[in-house]
Parts: C-alpha cells; structure tokens; sequence
C-alpha cells in the first residue's frame, strides 16, 4: 500500500511538472511573451494583449501539445521494445520503422505529391490523410517496413528476438540507402527531405494535433493494457510460456501497438531519435521495471524530454530554429554510449 502511495505521488509530481514546464514553454521563442501574458491569454482574458493569445492559441499550444504525446508515443514504445527484446539498447525504430517512414516521406516528396491533386478524390479530409502527403506516405512506410520485418522473422517460425533484430536492421540499412540515393539524384528535393529526416515541431498547428492524437492516444493504452504479457515476455519466452502466455500472439500485439504509436509520430513530427531511448530508463531507476508503472512513467518523461528539447531549439540560437531532432541526438548520443559502456553484460539478453 505505501509502495502505491509512494508511486502515485511520485506520477502526480512528475505531471505537475510536465504541465509548469509546458506553460513556461508557452512563453519561450523568437517573440517572448511574459509568463502573466501567458496566464492570461490561456485563461482568455480581456486584458491579455491580442498579440500574446494569437502567440499563445494559434501557434504555441498546439505544437507544444503535440509534442507532448509525441514524446510520450516514443517513451512508452522504447519501453515496450525494451522489455520485448530484454535489451536496453532497444527503441521504437529497432524493427525498421525510421527507415520505413523515410523511405515513404523522400518518395512523397521525390515525386512532387501535392495534396490539392487527391483532397475530395481519393483521401477523405480526415485522420492522418488530412495532414498531406509526406506524412501520410511516411506512416504508411513505416507500417509496411514493420510489416515487412515480422513477415520475415515470422517465416522463421514463430517470430524469434534474434530474426526480428537482424531483420530489422538489414531492412533499415536497404531503405536509408535508397532514400541517400534519392536525396543524391534530386538535388531540387534534398533540403525539404533532409530537413523532414531531422525531425521537429516547427510549424504544427491544431490540424496536425488533430490528425494525429487518436492514433498516439490508441498506442500509449494499449501499450498499458499489455502491460502483464510485457512483463512476462521480459523474463524469456519459456517463463512466459509457462504462465501461460500465447508468445506469439501477445509478441505480435506488442508490435503492431508499439508500431502504430512510433508510424502517428514520425508522421507528425519526423524522425527524434533517443527519446525512446533515454525516457524508459530513467523512469526504470525510479519506478522499477514493472510495466504497469514503467509505461505511464515514461510516457510522462519522454513528453517531457521532448518538450525541454523543443523549448531549447526554439530559445537557445532565436530567431533561428534547430530541429528538434538534433537536440534530442545531441543529448541522447552519450547516453547511448554511458549505457553501452555500463551495461555491456545486459545487451546479450534478448539476443
């Protein structure tokens, strides 16, 4: 019961956090808009300058919003790759889902899609169809390359961690060299696809947030919902089965949730790397390994690791923006390397 206390207390401060952070946020960028401004604005007063609320509701809001549940898609897929293949190093783009969206995004964009050809034809003005084309292509691509990648280590039998792995790296090696041929045979397209690969908020408005949150929202429960089968398939497949737990079907499950989550962000917002990475682990040493707690906890952290990188790339070298992408880079990279170094005796788990 103390443990419960403890860990619901510790959720609720890590909340109130995110939600100061976010309204700080509110205020930073090219224009700053003073912290009452903020206050005011948010609460639609009549005394909030016309100039703050337009700052505030129109542009701000929702691209902090988003990027909120785009951190928190990436966390709670990290974790649940995470305890998939029992390797810390795991992250949602580990079965080939980065490459996947690349390859669709560069392709949409290669071709000269235009959303005017399709809107009242072929694409309903809904969903993620309505945020346009390269979006669009990118989540397809990174559901056909996941796809793809558990048809091939399925055909194994039985979808092993050694065949998904493998399989997803070769898969994502093939695509990010097309995409590098593509970017190298087009140089009219290679600013807005290489600016696309790394990854960030600017621009994104209520439509995007929209378009996008059902899909986020769907994935980050569902992950929680599967807590229990995490749980088990963390401590080997043959404990797992001897709970009796359908490996595959709950393996499968897994995927398909944690996929769906990382295709509806890499749509939105790009690629942002190491967010699935750094997230689940910090909220592991706080809040242990259990998945039921583990998911919640890094979805909050991993909102909130994504929302302080926003707020640096949009303060730090104002007026001029830094993705989004090569902040969280900058920062993940030597996490990456901490933990390849401290945890060396743990990446042979799941492999």
């Amino acid at each position: 019961m103390k443990t419960s206390r403890v860990y619901a207390l510790s959720i609720a401060l890590l909340a109130v956090a995110l939600l100061l952070t976010a309204v700080l946020s509110l205020g930073l960028g090219a224009v700053r808009v003073a912290p009452g401004d903020v206050l005011l604005a948010l609460f639609g007063s009549a005394n909030a300058p016309r100039m703050a609320r337009t700052i505030v509701w129109d542009l701000r809001l929702p691209r902090i919003l988003l990027g909120i549940l785009i951190g928190g898609g990436l966390a709670t897929a990290g974790a649940a790759f995470q305890g998939l293949f029992r390797n810390p190093l795991a992250d949602p783009f580990v079965v080939g889902a980065s490459g996947g969206a690349s390859l669709g995004a560069t392709l949409a964009i290669y071709f000269g899609a235009r959303w005017a050809l399709v809107t009242g034809t072929l694409l309903p003005q809904t969903g993620l169809f309505a945020l346009g084309p390269v979006p669009l292509a990118a989540f397809v691509g990174a559901l056909l390359a996941v796809g793809l990648v558990y048809a091939i280590a399925e055909s194994g039998g039985g979808a092993p961690i050694v065949a998904l792995v493998l399989a997803g790296t070769a898969l994502s090696t093939l695509l990010s060299a097309i995409v590098a041929l593509l970017m190298t045979t087009s140089d009219s397209h290679f600013q807005a696809t290489y600016a696309w690969l790394l990854g960030g908020l600017s621009g994104r408005s209520w439509w995007h947030l929209q378009a996008t949150w059902p899909y986020l929202a769907f994935g980050i429960l569902s992950l929680w919902l599967l807590s229990r089968p995490l749980d088990a398939l963390s401590f080997g497949d043959e404990t797992a089965q001897s709970l009796g737990l359908s490996i595959r079907r709950a393996r499968a499950l897994i995927i398909v949730a944690a996929t769906l989550t990382t295709a509806a962000s890499v749509a939105a917002a790009g690629i942002i790397g190491f967010v699935g990475l750094i997230a689940p682990h910090v909220a592991r040493l706080f809040f242990g390994a259990a998945h039921r707690r583990l998911i919640p906890a890094s979805a909050l952290l991993g909102g909130l690791l994504v929302l302080l990188a926003d707020d640096l790339a949009r303060a730090a070298w104002a007026p001029i923006e830094v993705p989004v992408g090569v902040i969280t880079a900058v920062l993940g990279a030597p996490f990456f390397l901490y933990l390849l170094k401290t945890r060396q005796r743990h990446l042979g788990g799941g492999l």
